[in-house]
């Protein structure tokens, strides 16, 4: 098969491998027919994520047609449409039970905190992820559904990752009606943070970033406020003016480790990586909520330390909570989001690549060119 392989650090092309065998009873495989690039791919690609190994394929947002399953798959058939999150997780274990499906106990080896997630390094288990032709898919009876016959396929894709990430990040942030709501952040997380903030009830969103592109969708897509931080000395006093010298309720880091803003941690986090990212976001984030306020994350950040406000957090009583999305425990309440026209996911698509050309769509989403919100990566196409 042909598929996405890494070099390098900015250093990615198309070769042919193996086709995944079955390699468990309760494996499929699954033939892609649309994947995406998600901001957190970029992380690999700039080599800001330890152990991503020369020959490992990314791609944890993808769906497809069953192809193959093994002989203890009872929920799967050939040729069913299906949409697979991009958590891998065995539903049984402690965590598994209480719906952390994000911190499966037994799916990866080489960490005690995450799970396994597919083409996200071998820190998440090295499991080749869905930005190729076919991709394995473990614990097939647990992971994927079937895709709705109403869904349409690009809405499908986004809700493996970026939509149910988005919407969690909000949901971190227990909002409650009349809420100020802030997002770092207006990648597709961050949009579509800012637009679920609204579904829970907020008084008020706010979204900050400094690219005017996508300021301009956050207030035509997510209907939010926004402000460039580029265009002020100090964006947390600004948001400190702007609510009455309070703070907002919440605040919503859906940056992570690639944030710009500030030369120093820039450079130590993303530059030099003496730390596990640069955290400048999560500082804005920590720094412009009210005391008492909530602070949720949903940016990805390297598994090594960083240099975070901790004390400044404890001192204004913060709540903060975190974690990768538990993707499937959203799926119910966004099926009915989407089908009932609250959310449109596929509206955030800017970009289609066809695989053969995926090294392309990288360089345009990390350069940030052309408008780049949403890059799609079609595995079929010419």
């Amino acid at each position: 098969m042909r598929a996405m392989v890494y070099r390098g650090p900015y250093k990615i092309r198309v070769e042919e491998k193996d086709v995944p065998a079955i390699e468990h009873p309760n494996d499929a495989i699954v033939r892609v027919t649309l994947a995406a690039i998600c901001g957190s791919d970029l992380h690999l690609y700039h080599g800001l994520m330890p152990d991503t190994r020369i020959g490992h394929t990314f791609g944890h947002e993808f769906i497809g047609v069953v192809d193959q399953v093994g002989p203890s798959v009872r929920n799967l058939s050939v040729g069913d449409r299906v949409m697979v999150p991009f958590n891998i997780f065995c539903g049984t274990c402690w965590f598994c039970a209480r719906g952390l499906y994000s911190n499966c106990h037994n799916v990866n080896p080489n960490a005690t905190a995450v799970g396994g997630i597919y083409g996200y390094s071998h820190t998440t288990g090295g499991y080749d992820g869905g930005q190729s032709e076919y991709v394995r898919v473990p614990f097939a009876d647990v992971g994927p559904v079937r895709i709705p016959d109403w869904m349409s396929d690009e809405d499908a894709v986004l809700l493996t990752d970026a939509v149910p990430t988005g919407y969690f990040g909000a949901q971190l942030g227990e909002i409650v009606e009349g809420d100020v709501v802030v997002v770092f952040g207006a990648g597709i997380v961050g949009l579509v943070a800012a637009r679920s903030a609204w579904l829970m009830g907020a008084g008020r969103v706010i979204v900050i970033d400094h690219l005017e592109y996508r300021l301009e969708m956050a207030r035509s897509w997510a209907h939010a406020e926004t402000f460039n931080f580029a265009e002020y000395d100090d964006i947390v006093v600004e948001m400190k003016r702007t609510t009455g010298h309070l703070g907002a309720d919440v605040a919503i880091d859906a940056v992570g480790a690639e944030a710009d803003g500030n030369l120093l941690q820039h450079l130590t986090g993303v530059k030099l990586k003496l730390q596990g990212g640069s955290p400048i976001a999560l500082n804005w984030a920590i720094d412009s909520v009210r005391k008492g306020g909530t602070v949720s994350v949903v940016g990805a950040y390297g598994p090594i330390p960083n240099m975070v406000k901790f004390g400044d957090a404890l001192n204004k009583g913060l709540t903060l909570r975190m974690n990768q999305t538990p993707v499937k425990r959203q799926w119910p309440r966004l099926f009915e989001h989407v089908r009932n026209g609250h959310l449109t996911p596929s509206e955030l698509i800017t970009h289609r690549f066809p695989l053969e050309h995926i090294a392309d769509g990288y360089h345009v989403f990390s350069a940030k060119l052309d408008g780049c919100i949403k890059p799609l990566v079609v595995p079929g196409a010419a």
